[in-house]
Parts: C-alpha cells; structure tokens; sequence
C-alpha cells in the first residue's frame, strides 16, 4: 500500500517482530497506548507477542511508515479464529482491524485520521474484504469518534475477556460514503 495524502505518503509493509520489537516496545508501553494494554510489557512481552502474529494464519501485522519513517502500527485478523470468536455472528467477508499511531512530541493536525483512511483503504483494497470489524473499549470515545467519521456503525457492547468493548462495522459502501465517494 502507499497513498498519498495532504500530510504526505503513508506505506505499509509486513512487521519484522524481532527487527521492530523494540520501536514497538516503545509505542505501546506509552501512556498515549493504554488502550492497547501493554502498558507493562517487556521488551521480550512485546517480541513474543508479534513472532505469534507472525505465525499466525489469521493474524497480521504491519507497521505503517509516514515519507519513510515508522508511524504506526496495524493489524488484520479473521474475526472468526481472532479476538472475537464465538461474540458475535461473522458474516463473509469480514476482517478485523486494529490500529496504532506512535507517540510523538509533534503531532501533526489530521495525521490520526489519515492513518486510519489509509487503513480502510488497504483493507477493501482486498475484493474479498466485505466490511471491516472493530471492538475498542467502550470508554475510547476518541478512537469512536474517530470510527464514526470514516463510515463505522457502532452494534452494541460486548464483553471481552480484557475488556468490554464497542462491536462495530463498516462495510465498503458505509466507509465510501463517508469518504465522499460516489457509489
């Protein structure tokens, strides 16, 4: 992926989980992370963690780099075998998503939202990607606002085992809408 936005390029590309585990261990050991839980981790948590991803049929990671430099992190997962098997009804098509944005002394207006267009817009590059599924905690209404704005449609609240969480969706033709795209 790359894409070209009004704060530069955005790039993905496949995590090293030994190669990144400490730029990694910095990002989400950050009081800005909390929500990712691992505010605790070491370094070796954090290595562990991603060389399971790393192996993992359903699982991926990559780390999003902004004109070269990392930026953030993202993560695709089956829903049906990752995060939330047996919470609610997969439908074909559906992948997961989470998302990271590293800390930085400064930020950059509209940096977060690009990051997460530039997400969307890998995930449905796949045809095979019919709606994309998330589940942050009920208490990130940053990361909800956020959702909202590129076309996500909260469901209900659900309990997982770390935390109770938003299911929400946002199918192709939600996130084009609200990209302002003709369908």
């Amino acid at each position: 992926m790359s894409a070209t936005t009004g704060i530069g390029t955005l790039t993905v590309r496949p995590l090293d989980p030994l190669k990144d585990a400490g730029l990694l261990h910095s990002w989400v050991t950050h009081p800005k992370a909390s929500y990712w839980m691992m505010q605790d981790a070491k370094l070796q948590d954090v290595e562990r963690e991603y060389m399971r991803i790393a192996a993992h049929e359903y699982h991926h990671a990559y780390l999003g780099l902004h004109e070269g430099r990392p930026a953030f992190l993202m993560e695709s997962y089956d829903p049906r075998y990752v995060e939330l098997e047996g919470l609610y009804d997969p439908e074909p098509g559906d992948v997961g998503m989470h998302f990271l944005v590293a800390p930085t002394d400064r930020p950059i207006h509209g940096f977060t939202r690009a990051v997460i267009t530039a997400v969307m817009d890998e995930l449905f590059a796949d045809p095979r990607t019919r709606r994309v599924v998330v589940e942050p905690d009920v208490s990130n209404k940053a990361v909800h606002a956020l959702n909202e704005a590129v076309g996500f449609v909260a469901e209900r609240e659900i309990d997982k085992p770390e935390k109770r969480a938003l299911l929400s969706f946002c199918t192709r033709d939600q996130y084009l809408a609200a990209r302002g795209v003709a369908i």
